[in-house]
């Protein structure tokens, strides 16, 4: 006899996915901006509504208990969006660089949300890839796909720079390294003529078995596809990969050990927990992650300068992980869409968009510093649930 809970309906949650997949359609498909503004406050209001029904929180429970629904419905989620776009460039140029940032930010989660290593300058690791991706295109034959795990230690390497004085420091004084760090970086490359200076590097694009990503797809006469597509599928494809590696850390004896140095390093200490040991494992890894995202970013983009890599760039990567929930993966998915594509199609808040999301940062951390999404507890008995 099965003495194990009933599981919830997963229909409900479908529904749901489905309908968040439709939404983006419609936001990225709309263009008048009144139309924009009315689809993101009829969002708001049916979200709100959801919410006050509980609907929001029994959804959450099922693709909690269920989480391979959710990573499923995310990925047919992505093909459905760039299916329907499929020769629209600047759609899809929106979606590739979604898919990419959350690959940096699951570096960025690592270090903040489970050892609690404060990062302020993501986007200068993720300057590390991008420029080590320009270099090694322009004058090796290094295969592409090698150029992408290059970029990653790159930025893991000299990331190893910061840990003395970041390990030194704790809380706000460590912030305080890692923004000195990215503002030094930046004048490094704006000063340094082999690198381009501030007028940049160009960035070869990305070949792999000599298909060139950088060729619009062409099957038979009539059926013609953006090359976004192509970096669309090889960043889907590491966004994948980096997930799994992720959430196996989290549930493995490492993500206790990072959780415990994060919420008590005195307490852990007291349990033969090397607190600068786990530190320095999440700090390095995540560096990884935002390389290989740095280095993907600029075979796509093309070109790359000292102007992409500021801390107002940082500030974006951080608010983020702030916006989709700290140490919750699949709220970075969220978050991501909310403050790339957003900005992007409202026009009329391009020129503030640093100030808002400066703002979001403060309020977030005042009001609901959990995030949208917030990190749920670890279960190790099937059918427990915290009360």
């Amino acid at each position: 006899m099965d003495n194990s809970p009933a599981r919830a309906p997963l229909f409900p949650a479908i529904a749901a996915a489905v309908a968040a997949v439709v939404f983006v359609i419609l936001l990225l498909k709309v263009e008048s901006q009144a139309g924009i503004a009315a689809l993101l406050a009829a969002g708001a209001v049916a979200l709100m509504a959801a919410a006050h029904f509980g609907m929001t929180a029994r959804i959450g429970h099922v693709f909690a208990e269920r989480d391979h629904v959710l990573n499923l419905m995310m990925v047919i989620g992505v093909v459905a969006v760039t299916g329907f776009f499929h020769e629209d460039h600047f759609v899809l140029l929106l979606v590739a660089t979604v898919i990419i940032y959350v690959i940096a930010c699951l570096g960025l989660n690592l270090q903040f949300g489970y050892s609690g290593v404060l990062n302020f300058a993501g986007a200068a690791f993720f300057g590390i890839g991008c420029y080590t991706a320009a270099v090694l295109t322009a004058h090796t034959a290094i295969p592409h796909l090698i150029v992408l795990v290059a970029g990653g230690i790159m930025a893991a390497a000299i990331g190893s720079l910061l840990l003395l004085p970041v390990l030194r420091t704790s809380s706000h004084y460590s912030a305080v390294v890692t923004i000195a760090f990215g503002l030094l970086f930046k004048i490094f490359l704006e000063v340094n003529d082999a690198l381009g200076g501030p007028q940049g590097l160009r960035v070869e694009g990305m070949s792999v078995l000599g298909w060139n990503f950088n060729d619009n797809i062409e099957i038979g006469d009539t059926f013609e596809a953006s090359f976004y597509v192509n970096y669309i599928v090889i960043g889907l494809i590491v966004l994948v990969l980096a997930f799994a590696f992720v959430r196996r850390v989290e549930r493995s004896w490492i993500g206790l050990n990072l959780d415990a140095v994060r919420l008590d390093e005195t307490a852990g200490a007291c349990f033969g927990l090397n607190g600068i040991r786990w530190k320095i494992t999440a700090f390095t890894l995540g560096n990884f992650l935002i390389g290989i995202a740095g280095a993907l970013f600029a075979m796509m983009l093309g070109f790359i300068a000292p102007t992409n890599f500021t801390f107002g760039d940082s500030l974006i990567l951080v608010s983020i992980v702030l916006l989709g929930g700290i140490g919750n993966p699949w709220g970075l998915a969220v978050a991501t869409t909310i403050l790339i594509i957003i900005p992007e199609k409202l026009q009329v808040i391009q020129e503030y968009r640093f100030l808002i999301f400066a703002a979001i940062v403060i309020l977030i951390l005042l009001y609901r510093p959990q995030g949208i999404l917030p990190r749920p507890l670890r279960t190790y008995i099937p059918g427990w649930r915290p009360k």
